[in-house]
């Protein structure tokens, strides 16, 4: 890469949609089973019409210093040279499948 600094694509599941954000560290950290999004950053505003799923995230990650994301609701994370525009898309179920959590049984469920 050309620049000092490394940026980072992150997409992930967040309540049945895919975010797609940038970001300029990306870590384990030290809690456990998260992903950590650190400096968060979105693509200069360069002209007059506004992506309104962009103007959401933005407002949603306002403020916000470092996100802890479910290690899986982590669909894929790129090391790019250029920013691009964040944005929210339906999870659509035969694109992007979410991590198959644990099996809870139910005290009423005939599965072994």
């Amino acid at each position: 890469m050309n620049s000092m600094r490394s940026l980072y694509r992150v997409a992930f599941i967040n309540q049945g949609k895919v975010y797609e954000i940038y970001c300029h560290r990306v870590s384990q950290d030290g809690l456990f089973g998260f992903v950590m999004l650190e400096d968060i950053t979105f693509a200069a505003r360069t002209t007059v019409v506004v992506d309104p799923a962009e103007e959401k995230l933005r407002d949603e990650f306002a403020g916000v210093r470092r996100s802890y994301v479910p290690l899986h609701a982590v669909v894929r994370i790129d090391e790019v040279e250029r920013q691009g525009e964040a944005r929210i898309s339906p999870a659509e179920q035969g694109n992007i499948m979410p991590f198959p959590g644990a099996y809870l049984p139910n005290p009423g469920d005939k599965r072994p």
